[in-house]
């Protein structure tokens, strides 16, 4: 079996102390990453594998310069942030990577933690970020004020994000991938029918339109006319008391069409032997 590689260029140039695994907290080790599980509270739903490829790159040729951050968690430790790092460094199959052991010790602070670190992250797209706020929300039952105050943004910044999640999948993944902006995303949201959101996005996406275009065709479906309700048909209970009558007769399905002059009434019939009993009981033979 080939020699494990060890991560060290770029971290004994920063860190050229860090000592083997320990049992303390609150500094910076170097851990085997066989012993890093996954963290199950990831607020990034995907990862761009070119800037994977770069990063691993960067990390063969010059080391690992940031160290991971863990909590430990059973035999070993769970991810809190790092998960590019260490992916690529999985991929580079290098036996050890320097991490940052935190004192973490219920899943609703490391929920906490886990989102805050991936939402000041630049790279972090508006849609993870609305997700992560929403998890705060959701699962740390914190308040959009409270929300707001730990990320270092205002209210209408974390309500502007969450509305992101009101639009159709579709949209919210075309943001995901970069392919129309969050300005684009937020303009949509001026329209209530997911329909029409759907259909400009897909011109958006096709010819390139700018938020001020956007913007301008949100303002001219928002105003067109709008088609008149259809009058609710009135119940004719002549007619329907009519209709019961000849059901209970005939014990068949009967209808009363009525038109301008007159009407037709349609019996329904389901054998030959059917059409008989009923032909016997309109006609009397």
């Amino acid at each position: 079996m080939a020699n494990r590689k060890v991560l060290g260029k770029g971290l004994k140039a920063l860190f050229p102390d860090i000592p083997p695994e320990t049992e303390s907290a609150g500094s910076i080790q170097s851990i085997q990453v066989a012993r890093v599980s996954p963290n199950p509270f990831q607020p990034r739903e995907k990862f761009n594998p070119e800037t994977l490829a770069e990063l691993k790159q960067s990390i063969a040729a010059k080391g690992l310069v940031q160290p991971i951050t863990v909590r430990r968690y059973d035999n070993g430790y769970q991810l809190i942030s790092g998960e590019r790092r260490l992916r690529a460094v999985r991929e580079l199959e290098y036996d050890r990577i320097p991490a940052y052991i935190l004192d973490v010790r219920t899943d609703e602070d490391m929920l906490e933690l886990s989102i805050i670190e991936n939402i000041h992250r630049e790279d972090l797209n508006p849609i993870d970020i609305a997700h992560g706020y929403r998890r705060l929300i959701d699962e740390c039952k914190l308040t959009q004020e409270e929300v707001a105050d730990k990320v270092g943004k205002d209210r209408t910044t974390v309500t502007n994000f969450l509305r992101l999640l009101k639009l159709p999948k579709a949209i919210q993944e075309s943001v995901q991938n970069g392919e129309v902006s969050m300005a684009h995303a937020r303009t949509l949201l001026a329209l209530n029918k997911a329909e029409d959101q759907i259909a400009l996005w897909k011109k958006i996406v096709v010819n390139g339109l700018s938020v001020r275009n956007v913007e301008n065709m949100v303002r001219a479906i928002s105003n067109r006319p709008k088609a008149k309700a259809a009058a609710p048909a009135t119940i004719n209970y002549y007619l329907q008391e009519a209709e019961n009558k000849l059901r209970q007769k005939l014990a068949t399905k009967a209808v009363i069409s009525p038109k301008k002059n007159g009407g037709v009434i349609e019996i329904e019939y389901y054998t030959d032997d059917d059409l008989e009993r009923l032909l016997a009981l309109i006609c009397g033979d």
